[in-house]
């Protein structure tokens, strides 16, 4: 296929974001679209379909295989970050949870400048991105059925659908899953519209930079078998590729803090100060890891299949903590250094999901990025994170989670604060849940307004998980593609 020319929208990135937006583009509208997508398809990749194959898309040929770190806070380790380089995003390489978050989320965002996004506001849209398959999970594997049981029995509520407004307890998972295949906004979007004569859709292309004349985006550059290749845009840009990816164009560019830029020898175009800050991401403890007494049966579902809200201190208004219950042995390589972990095991998994750390995104002097999440820097989140793994410990000796174990394999025997603090550092992993590099509100550290216009310039909007000014208090797959839908409107 040639590459062409112009179109009246360009898309970059064909993941969870820019999936939806092309899609409703064409619905909408009787645009030309063209989206461009530096991976290939999905289709025939077996960890890409089979939900509890997902861990093996981490690191392998269709992951953008990005690191944090050295990480301060935790011992000075770096850690892999998995992002899906796919046709579909990390929607098509994730652990497949659909959960929109917290009430509280979106009300914080809409109160701190973001016009228009309270939850009330973007219920429609989240309604509107569930007409892709999603399914609530039931046959639970019994590491799954032990973390409601567990979770009941120490005083959380049966939670029957993790998508309520205000969800606090255990319960099923709903999953991005149908007929037992994973569903995205690949499968449920874009796919069935693929043959559609006003979009082209680009595949193994990267974009290279930003047509920028004066103080409009025009286009973007593309590098093809053809050379280097300028797509027209005649109406807008639309940056979908992520919270790692749409800082990095938008930074090399030209558009950024502009004294960060000329230290690495690119010219300023717009000094926008927030691009590439804020940079926020949930921890999740790997892990608290048990013995099985009996073998345990082959895993299921996502590996998890049921999952816990709940608070880290009495006086947290909203829960800051989810639990899994993991159905292999998922641990931290530091973790498995120092405590020999047995095959027939499984995990207990806290994650800090209300954080205050924030990190940051970086061009380096040689082309790369330099990326740093800064987990746990700030000490709030220390001590929730250590919060979870003694009330994680609590909830192991329920009786549920008791008929289960012969031992605890992780942590040791030793859970004074002082060691279980050791003990979250050394096991503390990322979520793969980037967000907030391209904020959005009013402020100077904001890059895109409520309408998610880059502040200074005409044409140019960023439609995915960059501009959440905060992260929200679940995993970040759903609120993406909530994200994607309400930009769908605000373009069209």
């Amino acid at each position: 296929m040639s590459t062409p020319r112009s179109a009246d929208y360009v898309v970059v990135g064909a993941g969870t974001a820019g999936c939806v937006v092309a899609r409703r583009l064409l619905e909408r509208t009787g645009a030309t679209v063209v989206v461009v997508e530096a991976g290939g398809s999905p289709d025939g990749i077996a960890s890409s379909t089979d939900p509890a194959r997902w861990v093996e898309n981490i690191g392998a040929p269709h992951d953008w295989a990005y690191s944090y770190g050295p990480e301060e806070h935790l011992d000075g380790r770096t850690l892999f970050l998995s992002r899906g380089k796919v046709l579909g995003g990390s929607g098509s390489t994730n652990a497949l949870v659909w959960v929109r978050g917290h009430r509280a989320d979106y009300d914080g965002w809409a109160a701190g400048g973001a016009t228009g996004w309270s939850y009330d506001e973007v219920l429609p849209y989240f309604e509107r991105a569930e007409t892709v398959d999603v399914e609530q999970t039931t046959d639970l594997h019994p590491v799954a059925r032990a973390l409601i049981e567990a979770g009941v029995s120490y005083g959380m509520p049966y939670l029957d659908d993790i998508n309520v407004a205000e969800p606090l307890g255990a319960g099923p998972i709903t999953m991005d899953v149908a007929g037992g295949q994973r569903t995205s906004t690949w499968t449920g979007h874009l796919r069935p519209v693929r043959d559609d004569e006003r979009l082209t859709l680009l595949t193994g292309v990267e974009v290279t930079g930003l047509c920028l004349r004066g103080e409009r985006c025009t286009g973007v550059r593309v590098q093809t078998a053809e050379g280097d290749v300028e797509i027209r845009a005649d109406r807008e840009v639309v940056l979908c590729a992520g919270s790692i990816n749409t800082p990095r164009l938008l930074l090399s560019s030209g558009i950024g803090p502009a004294a960060q830029l000329r230290e690495v020898g690119v010219d300023p175009v717009l000094d926008l100060p927030g691009v590439g800050e804020n940079l926020q991401e949930h921890p999740i403890i790997a892990g608290l890891c048990f013995e099985a007494a009996e073998p345990l049966p082959a895993p299921t579902h996502n590996l998890e299949g049921s999952m816990a809200f709940w608070h880290s201190a009495p006086e947290v208004a909203v829960p800051d903590l989810t639990y899994v219950s993991v159905q292999i042995p998922y641990v931290s390589a530091e973790v498995a250094a120092t405590h020999p972990v047995p095959a027939n095991a499984f995990v207990l998994a806290p994650g800090l999901m209300s954080v205050r750390s924030r990190g940051r995104l970086r061009l380096t002097g040689n082309g790369g990025l330099d990326i740093v999440a800064n987990m746990l820097a700030d000490p709030a989140d220390l001590e929730a994170a250590v919060a979870g793994v003694e009330i994680g410990l609590e909830l192991a000796d329920q009786p549920a989670f008791r008929k289960l174990v012969t031992r605890r394999a992780a942590p040791g025997a030793a859970t004074d604060r002082a060691s279980l603090t050791a003990f979250v550092r050394q096991a503390a992993m990322p979520y793969f849940h980037p967000v907030g590099t391209c904020a959005m509100g009013t402020g100077d550290a904001a890059v895109v307004d409520p309408q998610l216009r880059v502040r200074g310039l005409e044409g140019l909007r960023v439609a995915d998980a960059s501009v959440m000014p905060a992260i929200t208090s679940a995993n970040t797959n759903a609120p993406t593609a909530m994200i994607a839908e309400k930009a769908a409107d605000l373009i069209a």
